[in-house]
């Protein structure tokens, strides 16, 4: 859960991901769906899919209990170099070292080393100096220090330096330009996704489809949905109705897209991989599904409040 997620974010997250999946075996043989549907809310939803994948060879393959070793780790879906050293030496005592983003940037700076995070060069001499500091009696609290210094303290803007434990050591705080190393690194513009909503309710029961396993948010729910540069076109010929107003607009980040979303009243039927919510918001919703109801809701809710428009006596008059 802590791949590319927050701290914060995954929190309330792990204890009931838990409960719902207490095993190894419990994981193994849930449906995928499922699983998807637990992950709601944490993002990279293919990372659910590789730990159900993962479950199952360790399953078929370990007798349930997983490996103690880094190789063994890295056999396994989803589980790649910097997660399997931290595994490994957290779990299993492994003098491995968990190289993260987080950590290049905390021994680039104590270093003083050059390059981008993302040079190969400096990951290896990153690699190379952070494997000397977990050959130790406890690698895992080495890695897991140097991770939540890079978290909290060693940020890529406005470092803590003053507070920092390593500040006595950090080359590059003595040189008076911690932000200079690593290089930063290039912006790149984030591509754009049009998404078209279709808004259909049956009494107070609202019209949801689940996503495909494929792709963005997958086996979570939504208003029936199509996206593109022609998402409102192709959203009609899903649904077989044309598109009404619209009610509602609103934004969405994903890491590498900028998420556009409208959603329009219609009068669609239920189809196949489609339900009838009479509590939406407490389905496992995408994200940006639930930002999408919420102001689809809102904007309804203001349009009832609105007093009706004047009569133009004037107007009126033969």
């Amino acid at each position: 859960m802590l791949q590319q997620t927050q701290v914060h974010a995954v929190l309330p997250r792990f204890a009931p991901f838990l409960r719902e999946f207490p095993t190894m075996q419990a994981l193994a043989t849930a449906d995928e769906r499922k699983v998807c549907e637990a992950w709601a809310g944490l993002g990279y939803y293919r990372r659910a899919r590789h730990l159900h994948k993962a479950a199952r060879l360790v399953v078929a393959q370990h007798h349930g209990r997983l490996p103690d070793t880094e190789t063994g780790l890295r056999s396994l879906p989803g589980i790649g170099v910097y997660t399997a050293a931290a595994i490994a030496s957290i779990a299993f005592g492994a003098r491995e070292a968990a190289v993260d983003g987080n950590l290049v940037r905390v021994l680039a700076r104590v270093f003083a080393l050059p390059g981008r995070a993302s040079d190969p060069a400096l990951v290896r001499e990153v690699r190379a100096k952070a494997q000397l500091l977990v050959d130790c009696p406890r690698p895992g609290d080495v890695n897991q220090a140097l991770m939540d210094v890079g978290a909290t303290l060693c940020r890529p803007e406005s470092p803590a330096c003053t507070v920092c434990p390593l500040r006595q050591s950090c080359q590059a705080f003595r040189q008076g330009r911690p932000t200079a190393f690593p290089v930063p690194k290039l912006k790149t513009p984030k591509k754009s996704l049009r998404v078209a909503f279709a808004w259909s309710e049956r009494g107070s029961a609202l019209l949801l489809e689940q996503r495909p396993l494929d792709g963005l948010w997958p086996g979570l729910w939504e208003l029936p949905s199509a996206s593109g540069p022609a998402a409102e076109q192709d959203l009609a010929e899903r649904i077989a109705s044309p598109l009404g107003p619209r009610l509602a607009q609103v934004f969405h980040q994903l890491t590498h897209r900028r998420v556009e979303a409208n959603v329009y009243a219609t009068a669609a039927r239920k189809q196949a991989e489609q339900k009838w919510w009479k509590e939406p918001l407490a389905a496992p919703l995408s994200s940006l599904a639930r930002k999408a109801i919420l102001a689809a809701r809102t904007s309804a809710a203001l349009s009832a409040a609105s007093p009706p428009p004047r009569r133009n006596r004037a107007a009126s008059r033969p």
